[in-house]
Order: structure tokens, then sequence, then C-alpha cells
């Protein structure tokens, strides 16, 4: 225990920032997160195979961090091999987006909606470090800060088949529309940008296809359940005031350009905030940003 303590003190030290510590450390590792990785350490020796363990929430609610927390424990008490994929990572080239801002709609310049990832190199991805017979391969990693795909020297690469793949990303898992519920315009840029309704058709129509042939592949589900919508906002400027700090002289959004990117994501975002009890695992977090509670479903 005390060298998973260390890993994860290091971690945790890694990703603070100044004015924005980790509250109770130990008592977040005791109460929730180690219960947590025991339900997934069960689960991946009951089904003796490779399980992809989801992990979806709100813009800022510490997806990314969890995802490596868990990975830590994981690794260090189980013993098991762990591999963490985004979603994000996966985003569309610029260039290809932009094709797709010209041939289809403008607002797929901007990645984060389905419909913006190669959702066809993703499903082959999980296919592969699903496979009996796994071989190595490469995972792309995609520069926030550049918006583009990070050259192929720089991705990640996989040598051993893993026992646990925790796919993390704000829309994994997340169902389709019903077409009447499109409709009515929820912000400002569904009104101005989206008249005709053919920006969120598509996004619809991607989920109901290619993401859901995606999402099947996913065999444990977790949620992490932030208290509001404003609260995604909060928290996607905190992400961005830390990479300013961690990515000197690279672009960073500001606030109103949050609030715009914000929007993008908005509809999706709030019907996963309503239809989250079938994940196996829901971690409820605080407005300080802390979990307060989780509930675990067999």
């Amino acid at each position: 225990m005390s060298v998973l303590k260390n890993k994860y003190l290091k971690f945790i030290k890694k990703q603070e920032t100044s004015g924005n510590n980790f509250r109770d450390k130990f008592n977040q590792l005791n109460d929730y997160l180690l219960p947590a990785c025991f339900e997934i350490f069960k689960f991946q020796k009951f089904k003796k195979k490779t399980v992809v363990v989801s992990l979806s929430g709100g813009q800022g609610a510490g997806k990314s961090t969890l995802a490596k927390i868990f990975q830590i424990i994981l690794s260090t008490i189980y013993k098991l091999k762990v591999v963490n994929i985004s979603i994000d990572d996966f985003y569309k080239t610029s260039n290809e987006r932009k094709k797709m801002s010209k041939f289809t709609h403008p607002l797929f310049m901007t990645r984060g909606v389905p419909g913006t990832h190669d959702s066809k190199m993703l499903y082959k991805v999980i296919k592969k470090l699903k496979d009996k017979k796994f071989k190595k391969l490469t995972i792309p990693k995609f520069d926030k800060s550049k918006d583009d795909r990070f050259k192929q020297n720089f991705w990640q690469k996989i040598t051993k088949k893993p026992d646990i793949v925790i796919f993390e990303g704000w829309c994994v898992g997340a169902k389709p529309q019903k077409k009447k519920d499109l409709i009515k315009s929820i912000n400002l840029l569904e009104k101005r940008d989206d008249i005709k309704l053919t920006w969120r058709k598509k996004v619809n129509n991607e989920l109901m296809i290619n993401y859901k042939k995606i999402f099947k592949l996913i065999d444990y589900k977790i949620y992490i359940k932030v208290p509001s919508f404003k609260h995604v906002f909060r928290w996607r400027l905190l992400q961005e005031k830390k990479l300013s700090l961690k990515s000197k002289n690279k672009s960073v959004m500001k606030t109103n350009e949050v609030k715009r990117f914000i929007m993008f994501y908005e509809r999706i975002t709030k019907d996963m905030m309503k239809n989250f009890k079938d994940n196996n695992i829901i971690i409820y977090l605080s407005n300080n940003h802390k979990i307060k509670s989780i509930n675990i479903h067999d």
C-alpha cells in the first residue's frame, strides 16, 4: 500500500497547479477510488479477458486524471496490465475537419461532437485491443493546443495484451436523441448557426450508427456526475488555465471562447446528465470538485 500511496501522491502533485490543490487526497483514495477499482478488478477476474471500461462525464469533470489514477491502482495493487485511451486522441485532423466543414456543415470545423472523430480508426483500435490474438499497435495522440494530431512517432505504443482498457471521453456511451427532441435549439450556437438543424441531425445520426458500434465494445461503464452544467463551463475553463501553465507559448482558449466551445457539447452533455442510471459505477462530484459519493451497480 505504501508503494501505491507514493505513486498516487507523485501523480497528484504533477496535476496540481497554483491555487488548485487536490483536497482530502487519502480519504478520496480510500473511500471511493480503491472500492471502484476493486469492482473493476472483480469484473475482469470473472470475465477472464480484456475488459473495456468506459469513463465518461462532462467537460472538466476530471476523466483523464481519474483514468490515470485507476491505472495506477489497478497495475500496482492487482498487477493488471492497463491501457488508457481517450476518445479525444481520435479526433480527425484539422484538414479532415476543414473538408467536413465545407461539405457537411461549418460547425464541424470545431472538434468535439460525434462526427469529428475518426470512428473507423477508433473501432479498429478497440477491436485489436480486445483481440485474443493480440498484436502490438500504436494509438494516435491529439495535441489540443495545436488542434491537430501529433506525428506518428509521438503515438502511444501498446506492445502487450492489456487486461483492462480504460476508454475515457465526454461523450463515451452517449445515446442518440429522438428526432423531435432535436427541433428546439438549446443555446445561441444552435439557434444562430444551425438554423436548418443540419449539424445536430448529422451528430445524432453519427451516434445512432458509427458510435453505437463502438460503444457496443464496452464491457463496464463508469459515469462521473457533475452537479450542474454550469460546473462544466467553470471546470473546462480551469482546464485551459492548467494547459496554459503547462504549455507555455501555446495557444489556449479565453473565457468567451470556452463559453462558445461548451455550447458544442451542451446538448449531448445535458442528455447524458439525465440518463446515466445504466452505468455500473456512478461517481458523484461536489461543487468543489471532490468525489462526494459513489453508487455501484452489478
